[in-house]
């Protein structure tokens, strides 16, 4: 099936980008907002926004058009395909089939300042509606916080014998997210802890495709909750522990 973007009416390639230039707000910034989208490939591009952000800097949005078609059919993405599970089905599978309770070890690692993201998957409140791993009988969650070491991060799970490992990574300029995350993935290989846990990454710029590709078993995006995490989670150290029988 051929697909275009779709504004206005069905496949009429219409698209809205938006940047900030280094130049105050003006019919020259305008000017050049219009020239980059057409350099960007855009077609009767139209400013549709502008705003001063601060001295010497403005904002654009623009509108208009493009000629690129794709094949949907062709296109193949790596996807998390667990239905989630509820929580009493989750504690269920734990109290069924181990004998220990599963410990659970996240934090914004690096840099990375931000909790919103980790707090909805651990804290026991969770977030809209859906309650955080700290409220699963059978779960031991410990939530580190913001702007953990890597190198603390596997020290604490290396002190709470971790199954899980959450990675929260909502800062990225620079791609400084990407390089802490392989940072971890070295260093849990180099302590001979990476095919001990299962290694999560989240953040509002992760994907299931790119945490595998970085070396980790499972990314979750924007519009994800506990059980969805936590399905996968205890599904996998299912698989494995019946694998190794």
């Amino acid at each position: 099936m051929k697909i275009k973007p779709y504004g206005d009416t069905l496949n009429d390639g219409k698209v809205q980008v938006s940047f900030t230039l280094p130049v105050p707000k003006s019919a020259k910034g305008i000017a050049a907002a219009k020239e980059i989208a057409k350099e960007m490939g855009i077609i009767d591009p139209s400013v549709v926004h502008a705003e001063n952000l601060s001295e010497g800097f403005s904002f654009y949005v623009v509108y208009g058009s493009v000629k690129a078609v794709i094949d949907f059919d062709r296109i193949h993405v790596e996807e998390i395909t667990n239905h989630a599970l509820e929580r009493e089905e989750i504690e269920k599978i734990i109290k069924d089939e181990f004998d220990r309770n599963i410990v659970f070890v996240g934090a914004s690692t690096g840099t990375d300042a931000h909790t919103v993201g980790i707090d909805a998957i651990m804290n026991m409140k969770g977030f809209a509606g859906h309650y955080g791993l700290e409220r699963y009988q059978g779960i031991d969650a410990y939530n580190l916080g913001s702007q953990v070491l890597n190198e603390d991060f596997v020290k604490f799970a290396r002190d709470k014998n971790a199954d899980v490992l959450l990675v929260s990574q909502t800062v990225t300029q620079k791609e400084v997210h990407l390089k802490n995350m392989i940072e971890l993935v070295e260093l849990l290989e180099s302590e001979g802890m990476r095919d001990k846990v299962i290694l999560v990454a989240g953040g509002a710029r992760i994907t299931h495709e790119l945490a595998k590709e970085l070396g980790y078993d499972a990314g979750f995006g924007p519009g994800s909750f506990a059980e969805d995490v936590a399905t996968f989670a205890i599904t996998e150290l299912l698989n494995r522990k019946r694998g190794e029988k």
